[in-house]
Parts: C-alpha cells; structure tokens; sequence
C-alpha cells in the first residue's frame, strides 16, 4: 500500500546550483500504518534507527547552492542506504534463493537488510514475519522513488559542472560497547569506501575542515559508507561520494531526542565546511 504521504523531500537553491548534492536518507521519522511493529516495542526503541535530526543541520545548504534530498519514512521500515536485493530470510518469509547472501552478508544477518529486521538499539522490530510481496511494496513506494530523485539531482549536477560530490549525512550515537565499558567515539567518521569512492583531496579537505573546529575525526571505520556511497562513488566517471557520520552528542540530547545546547554551533560548523568547499572549487 502507498504511504498516503510524500516518501522524501527536495530542498533546491533558489539560485545557481552547483557540483554538490548532499542527502539525508535516514532522518525520516514517519511510519506507514502498514508497517505494524511488535507491540511490545516502544517509540524511542523504533527511533534508535532513525538519524534523529540530521536534515535540519543541513538548512543553510541551498543557501550555498547545493540541493538537499532527506527522507521522511523511517529507516526502520525501510533503509535507503541498503541494496534493494538485500532481503533477509529471517524476516521475508519467502525470500528469494539466495537472499542474505553476498557483500552485505553479515549486515543482513545481524538484522539490518533493506526491511530491517531490528530496531537500532537491537530489539527485534516485529512479531511476526513479513511476505516478500510487503517488501516489495515498501521498496516501490519509498527506496524506488528516492533513489530516482537523487540519481535525477546528481546526472544534473554531472552534466552541468562535468563532475559531482555526493555527501550522505549520517548520525551515530555518541557512545559505543566496549566489553564492559562504554566508550566514547569520534565526533565524525568519514566513510569514501577505504578511497575508491572519491578523489583522496576530498577526504583530507573534509578532514581538515572537521578538525579545525576542534572535532575528533576517524576514516572508514566503523563506517565506510553504504549503498549509496557504493553507488554513486565512480571517481574516475566525475561521479564522487563520501559518507559523514556525526556524532549525535554534538546536536542532541540522547536521553530527549531534542536538540541540545550545542545544537547551533553544529549548524555553523556545517555551514562553515559546505561553503569552504564551494569556495575550494571542487570537485577541481
């Protein structure tokens, strides 16, 4: 069934767009009424999936013409940032031969397949299986369309400038297990495929940029970058792409979901590396 509502949204420069596309795929916060969680679940539980927030620190980005595309659907109904081959047989109870298998063999199986099986924190999201032909709906009606938009935003820029950036906005939490411990992780992680999927002077730029506002910064790991910085990383063909994970503590309040004190200073220091990389030139 169609969710009766606009799956995403397009935030375009009201001027000259440049060689820059930033997305937000998994800062939707609305679940169709078809998609019936476990009922033991609670809201903060299904919203431990979602990048609470992301799409807002990214509002001075037309501004700097560079167009914004962001999700309004859960990520917990379905992930754009996953193939729309990658099924898992656990959930889809008639799952074509040979689903869960392949590159995204182990993500499928800890529960994170294009229909997640599990909410962010680990709970199993529903009691129940679901039909491959409910996956597919959900895919026709939310992973299809967002994902025609955004390769119609980018062979835009590509024709206009010769040559585009992707940036793929992403939010992790601040915190990660560490045995018995939690420990406290860094404030950005860059994900560019381990460098295949953007020229190397994007990610030191980016870097360098991150670091100057006093941010801690790691490269590819725990997050090297999904399905659509897989996709849309092909640097030889003008085509460059670059997953940003933040951490949510510099934004938000974990414990509310609301944004923190620090929500502002985010969005100027976004800002700040958006238009330091239009003035750059890139992708030169």
């Amino acid at each position: 069934m169609t969710p009766p509502i606009a799956t995403f949204d397009i935030r375009r420069p009201s001027g000259a767009t440049g060689p820059f596309v930033f997305a937000s795929p998994h800062s939707g916060d609305l679940r169709p009424a078809d998609m019936r969680p476990a009922t033991s679940l609670t809201d903060a539980s299904i919203a431990s999936a979602e990048d609470i927030g992301v799409d807002r620190l990214l509002e001075s980005a037309p501004g700097a013409g560079v167009p914004v595309i962001s999700a309004r659907i859960s990520r917990a109904y379905v992930d754009l940032n996953r193939a729309p081959g990658d099924h898992d047989p656990l959930l889809i109870a008639d799952a074509p031969p040979g689903a869960g298998q392949g590159a995204s063999a182990a993500k499928i199986a800890a529960g994170y397949g294009v229909i997640p099986r599990r909410t962010g924190d680990g709970a199993d999201l529903y009691d129940r299986r679901l039909t491959l032909a409910e996956a597919r709906a959900r895919l026709e009606t939310v992973h299809t369309p967002y994902h025609a938009a955004l390769a119609t935003l980018m062979q835009q820029a590509h024709a206009h400038h010769g040559a585009v950036v992707l940036i793929d906005w992403h939010s992790m939490p601040s915190h990660a297990v560490s045995g018995d411990r939690r420990v406290r992780g860094p404030d950005v992680v860059l994900g560019d495929r381990h460098g295949t999927a953007c020229d190397a002077r994007l990610t030191r730029r980016l870097r360098t940029l991150f670091e100057a506002a006093g941010w801690t910064v790691a490269l590819n790991r725990p997050y090297a970058g999904g399905y659509t910085t897989q996709t849309w990383g092909r640097p030889d063909e003008g085509f460059h792409a670059i997953q940003i994970e933040l951490s949510r503590a510099l934004y938000l309040d974990e414990a509310t979901r609301s944004p923190s004190a620090g929500h502002g200073r985010c969005v100027g220091v976004i800002e700040r590396v958006t238009r330091a990389m239009r003035d750059d030139g890139w992708p030169a």
